[in-house]
């Protein structure tokens, strides 16, 4: 509609509803005219209807799409939640590979109204809100959610910013949580499997006071809350806020419903009982689609120091569940289609391999494929570069300058795109310390990790190991030890361990120097860094005996003394005062250093 004074476009704010029939050429392969039937009868009795009751303006209709222009973002949220009700209830009796479903995304926008049509960023956001709608479900920007924030009774779940195709800037979208799901066929998980979360999802239950004194509310509350701030600092989890997991405090709740109301995959509950100074907390990590509990533990402490006590189980809890998380995480990954894997799934499939250093070809081939799929995706970009890291360390490889230009363009990738990702910039940060011999980068990655989940023992254990040999052992030993506290059952504690036996190398505590080496050997018995740090390390003592069986170890192994395999591991490593010592007490039980 052009201006009347002056007969040119005109600008207003709307709120502007993209829909779309999804799988609509899958139907009309299937059944063209049958297809085309139905959705003529159902955009003529039903849909079109619907929106003029609600005061909205088909703007034009695209084959199997509609845009249309609503003055009020409620009366647009109230059209489409009817309308994804009644597709539902008129599509129930249909054979599901044949049910007609609808995506909607809306925005409440500036746009340009001219000759009856609508254009601008308001237009296109909608359009790609509505790429991410599951079927039968609706996705709406933040801008429209201010506007109808506490007005309806269905549920909301913030999916965070996201990156919109051709639009400049990141936009916040919530899901709509329809009676239960976003749609009447996907049952309790339909949220969870949606595009819009490309991470696993939690809510934090209200713990229960089974003290028998309203006194301790507090302490429960707190736990809970300590909880939910120290699982927030992980990129890898979507974490519904304390206010709406609170909404269940006080009264009996099924998790199915949990998870149907707040679109969540894990629920973790439990509780809390007091009896004198001492405290029990028990903890449950249940999967809601399965009803399957994947971790239950309790822990006892003393009210001595109430906030020690709250932040030492909160980081137990987080350092369990994290792990049970990941694992159904990778197994559900493994169970999808290949076709239907997205990039997140692709890297999910990938970490198992990466992480027991097996199957590297296949690992490689995954994170490749989450990078088609999304280029910006730092974590792969994070796990390439830790692969072609560990191509470069093989001494025995042909290409070794290739797999270190590409470990440090993946690295820097990483960096780039994954700013906020504690994860990925932990990785990044150790490959430049490690290939690139870039300390400075390095440590500025790994500080950056450090900071934005100071309870990442992933984060902790890289940058305990650039410290150690970088000339900050105090520093390094700080971090081993924060990584072991914080993952006591890591099958690669073995790093931590290992940097705990080159920071006290360094400071000349020979004997924990010795004791961490024997730690990681117990973890990794052929870890070769491991090996000669016990070796050195003996010598330092004076134990020649132990010394001499290390060097036997390498001679039997490598055909060659420890200081020539050694030379090989310092090649790969940034230049370090440390490794001159080691080199140093090498030779001095008359080993070569270098051959």
């Amino acid at each position: 509609m052009a201006s009347e004074e002056t007969g040119h476009p005109t600008r207003r704010l709307v709120a502007i509803l993209a829909a779309d029939v999804v799988g609509y050429s899958r139907l009309m392969a299937a059944d063209e005219s049958g297809t085309l039937t139905r959705l003529k009868r159902q955009l003529a009795e039903l849909i079109e209807p619907l929106i003029a009751s609600h005061r909205g303006r088909v703007v034009k209709t695209t084959g199997d799409g509609l845009l249309v222009e609503f003055g009020s973002a409620n009366d647009a949220l109230r059209c489409a939640i009817e309308w994804q009700r009644r597709i539902s209830k008129c599509e129930a009796a249909v054979a599901e590979d044949q049910r007609m479903a609808f995506r909607i995304g809306i925005n409440l926008g500036d746009v340009i109204v001219d000759g009856g049509d609508v254009f601008g960023d308001g237009v296109n956001v909608a359009a790609r809100l509505e790429a991410l709608a599951d079927p039968g479900g609706v996705v709406i920007s933040a801008s429209l959610h201010e506007q109808i924030r506490g007005k309806f009774d269905v549920g909301f779940v913030d999916g965070g910013e996201r990156s919109l195709k051709n639009i400049p800037r990141p936009v916040r979208v919530f899901a709509v949580i329809i009676d239960g799901g976003a749609a009447a066929s996907a049952g309790p998980t339909t949220a969870s499997a949606s595009p819009l979360y490309d991470r696993p999802s939690i809510a934090v239950l209200p713990f229960t006071n089974m003290s028998g004194d309203p006194e301790q509310e507090y302490f429960a509350d707190g736990m809970v809350d300590d909880i939910i701030t120290t699982l927030s600092r992980f990129p890898e989890l979507f974490v519904i806020a304390r206010n709406s997991s609170f909404v269940y405090k006080g009264r009996p709740v099924d998790v199915g419903q949990v998870a149907r109301e707040l679109g969540v995959r894990y629920v973790l509950e439990g509780s809390v009982r007091k009896s004198g100074s001492r405290v029990r907390i028990s903890g449950q990590l249940i999967d809601t689609a399965s009803r399957a509990h994947l971790w239950a533990d309790r822990f006892e402490g003393t009210l001595e120091d109430v906030f020690e006590l709250q932040d030492h189980v909160a980081e137990r809890v987080v350092g369990e569940l994290l792990p049970s998380i990941l694992k159904a995480e990778i197994e559900r990954a493994k169970r999808k289609a290949p076709a239907s894997l997205a990039a997140y799934d692709c890297f999910l499939r990938a970490l198992p391999l990466f992480a027991a250093e097996t199957g590297e070809a296949e690992a490689v081939r995954l994170v490749e494929e989450a990078l088609r799929l999304d280029p910006k995706f730092a974590r792969a970009h994070a796990m390439l570069a830790h692969l072609n890291e560990q191509r470069y360390r093989d001494r025995g490889n042909e290409n070794r300058d290739d797999a270190k230009a590409a470990a440090e363009r993946h690295a820097r990738a990483a960096i780039a795109y994954g700013w906020d990702d504690g994860w990925a910039l932990a990785h990044a940060g150790f490959v430049l310390a490690i290939p690139v011999k870039d300390v400075a980068a390095s440590r500025t990655a790994l500080d950056r990790a450090v900071f934005l989940n100071p309870n990442s023992a992933v984060a902790l254990t890289f940058r305990s190991i650039v410290r150690a040999t970088t000339g900050d052992p105090r520093g390094g030993i700080e971090d081993a030890e924060g990584a072991l506290r914080l993952s006591p059952r890591d099958p690669f504690a073995y790093s931590s361990e290992i940097a705990l036996s080159v920071a006290y190398f360094d400071l000349a505590d020979y004997r924990r120097a010795s004791l961490h080496a024997r730690r990681a050997l117990d973890l990794k018995p052929d870890f070769v860094p491991a090996r000669a740090a016990l070796a050195i390390s003996a010598l330092a003592r004076g134990d020649r005996t132990e010394a001499a069986a290390e060097v036997k170890w390498f001679e039997e192994r490598f055909a060659a003394p420890p200081g020539v395999v050694l030379s090989g591991i310092v090649d790969v490593l940034p230049p370090s005062p440390v490794y001159d010592k080691w080199q140093a007490a090498l030779r001095e039980v008359g080993q070569p250093a270098n051959q």
